[in-house]
Formats: structure tokens, C-alpha cells, sequence
């Protein structure tokens, strides 16, 4: 029988799957080892990831380079190290906190200076590991552990878009948003992440890629619950597609 869809081989076999049911990390992660694995670049790919879930993301479930850095710094220390190291592939691997809330000065300046990076953001409204607090891109309405009545503007402001945000900035090369609910979504966020590591395989600059996402276990919501969730709700808030293709 002919083989047509198999695990990449970057994907260690050594560690179980930790993520909760319904995560979509794993499946972002699987699609970052199956893009590397086509492009060839697993032995030269290096991965920043902070503190929280997206650190579960890279070590230990593929099998690259990875550091993990202060929590909100990994645009700033991956920018350094590509920097030192252009022959790497580097790119980040992030959070809502990480990305959007410690880390937004440095996720802005980065994406400003145009570093040769990618970013690769997981967007699930609120801060996943350490309880479910609120986080910038939590929506209007929204219970969390900290915003136990919801989300109001004249209390916690207004949900941060990062990727309209980021597309403002005249450097960055790519910029686009997925989400994972459905077979298509899931091949057109691989296609996403592809052309932002190939972009910065030719030297275009930084890329951005969210990813929004559920978190069954924050959320209070079964998995099949989530995806509707983000179906119905959050895509209004984030839409998905292409925002700056150079």
C-alpha cells in the first residue's frame, strides 16, 4: 500500500503528548515539523519560545534547536541570534502574553526593523498555562479568571488585532492569520507558515503568522464546542487570510 500522509520524521517518538484534548498546538506543531521536513530545513531551523503552552510547542516534540527564552523576549533574542547566525532559520513560537502583552515591544520593533524572522503566534484569547487570566486579545464579553464578569471597554479596553496592528509597519514582507477548525483551514495555515519561512529563506524580511486557536480546558467548552466557538465567534474578531503578501 502506498504511503500518501505520514508523521514527520522531526517529531520525536520519545515524549507524549502533554497538550490537553482539543488543543490546537499539537496541530500547529505538526505542521511546523511537516513545512521544515519539506523544505529542508530541519538541522538549520531554530526556535525562540517563551514561558507558557508554546514552550510545550518546541522542546521535545520536534526535534530542532530551541531555546526558551524570558517571558515576551523571543522576537528580541531571536532577532539577535539571526542577526549572528543568518544561515539559520529562526523563527518564534509564541502566545497571546508572550506575543501581545509582555512581549509587544518587542514583537512591534521587530517586525519595524524588519528582521529576517519568523513569528508565529498562537491566538487564544487568553493566557492558557498559568489559569486563564485575561490576556490583550480576549473579546468583548469574555469570561476569564481575572474578567470574571466579561471583558468591558471601560474597564480592560478594547481586543488587540496584532496582524492589523503589524500590518501598519512598512518592512514586514508577510502577514497573515489561520485558524485550525476544519481540514481546508488546517492546509491553509500550513500554506501560511510555508511562505513565511520561504520568505525569509529569500532574505524578505519578517513574517507573521497567528494562529487562532481554543483552549478547551480555560474556556470551560468540549473540543467539538470550541470549534464552533471559534467558528462563530472569534473569526468575526480575527478574521482570517492574507493581510500583506510581498
Amino acid at each position: 500500500m502506498k504511503t500518501i500522509y505520514k508523521k514527520p520524521a522531526s517529531i520525536g517518538v520519545y515524549r507524549p503528548n502533554t497538550y490537553c484534548p482539543g488543543c490546537m498546538h499539537s496541530t500547529v506543531v505538526r505542521l511546523i515539523a511537516e513545512v521544515l521536513e519539506e523544505l529542508d530545513q530541519e538541522k538549520l531551523a531554530v526556535c525562540f519560545s517563551g514561558v507558557g503552552c508554546n514552550a510545550n510547542g518546541t522542546f521535545g516534540y520536534i526535534d530542532i534547536d530551541a531555546l526558551q527564552i524570558p517571558h515576551g523576549r523571543a522576537c528580541a533574542s531571536a532577532s539577535a541570534y539571526k542577526r549572528c547566525n543568518p544561515e539559520n532559520l529562526v523563527f518564534t513560537y509564541q502566545g497571546d502574553g508572550d506575543f501581545a502583552s509582555i512581549g509587544f515591544a518587542e514583537s512591534m520593533h521587530a517586525a519595524n526593523r524588519g528582521e529576517n524572522i519568523t513569528a508565529i503566534f498562537v491566538n487564544n484569547a487568553q493566557y492558557g498555562m498559568t489559569g486563564g487570566q485575561m490576556a490583550p486579545t480576549t473579546l468583548m464579553g469574555m469570561k476569564t479568571t481575572t474578567s470574571p464578569y466579561g471583558r468591558t471597554a471601560a474597564e480592560h479596553g478594547y481586543p488587540m488585532h496584532m496582524c492589523e496592528l503589524i500590518s501598519n509597519f512598512q518592512a514586514p514582507s508577510f502577514i497573515a492569520r489561520g485558524t485550525c477548525t476544519s481540514p481546508k483551514n488546517v492546509r491553509d495555515t500550513k500554506k501560511y507558515i510555508k511562505k513565511a519561512f520561504q520568505n525569509q529563506l529569500d532574505g524578505k524580511g519578517f513574517s507573521l503568522v497567528e494562529v487562532v486557536s481554543a483552549c478547551p480546558s480555560n474556556w470551560g467548552m468540549s473540543p467539538l464546542k470550541c470549534l464552533d466557538f471559534i467558528d462563530e465567534t472569534m473569526l468575526k474578531e480575527y478574521p482570517i487570510g492574507v493581510f500583506r503578501d510581498k
